[in-house]
């Protein structure tokens, strides 16, 4: 099994691409299947994320996908618990403003792990995650979102904003491969992608379409 992908002041944040975050998916098998097709075609990041299901299940999902994030050399992140991220060895966990104290999942969680927060829209958000000692800030939603409707709007200057923090920043919210360009271009390291990668007709094709947004991103 190859090692885990380190985080905290261990060169991750040079990753920039798709980062895939799961569907809520209760058949165990079929997620691990529909991941295999999102990370051999190049997502350079996973988190497992299900609204859906009791803890029993998270645990499962997520100790099914470890080793396959492995095999295919891309971390693996567990949304909202740091405790089970901790617990099954992944490689780092996402929390939200409601999910507990950036600062002490810093303090918990092993050397190396990855720690990322939603900073919404709000710039002070992410000053303070970076105070904190998260690896990545997360700003969102840009674009109308079918897995949050009634998410807070960011805008560009988020990310233009955000550039002397220092740290990856990741896009989120309703982006499409023909609206990411511009969040590239303002600085988007990372796309955060849900039902645009795995609710498409070919979720092959449409990372490889995510992926092209980062060669010739559009002048703003």
């Amino acid at each position: 099994m190859n090692p885990p992908i380190c985080g905290h002041g261990s060169g991750h944040a040079s990753r920039r691409g798709l980062y895939a975050i799961t569907p809520d998916d209760n058949d165990t098998a079929r997620l691990l299947a529909r991941v295999e097709t999102v990370l051999a075609a190049g997502a350079a990041w996973l988190q497992y994320r299900n609204k859906a299901a009791d803890p029993a299940l998270r645990e499962r999902q997520a100790s099914a996908l470890l080793p396959l994030c492995r095999h295919h050399r891309v971390p693996l992140i567990i949304n909202d618990d740091w405790r089970l991220a901790a617990a099954i060895g992944a490689d780092g966990a996402h929390l939200g403003e409601d999910d507990g104290e950036l600062a002490a999942a810093r303090a918990a969680l092993p050397e190396g792990a990855i720690l990322g927060a939603s900073c919404y829209a709000d710039l002070s958000l992410a000053r303070g995650a970076a105070a904190a000692g998260a690896d990545y800030i997360a700003f969102g939603a840009f674009f109308p979102s079918p897995t949050k409707p009634n998410a807070r709007n960011a805008g560009l200057d988020l990310l233009r904003d955000s550039a002397s923090l220092g740290l990856p920043r990741v896009a989120i919210g309703g982006i499409t491969p023909d609206n990411a360009r511009p969040l590239v271009a303002a600085g988007a390291d990372l796309l955060a992608v849900i039902s645009g990668v795995f609710d498409a007709a070919d979720p092959a094709a449409a990372v490889r379409r995510y992926l092209d947004c980062f060669e010739a991103p559009a002048s703003i």
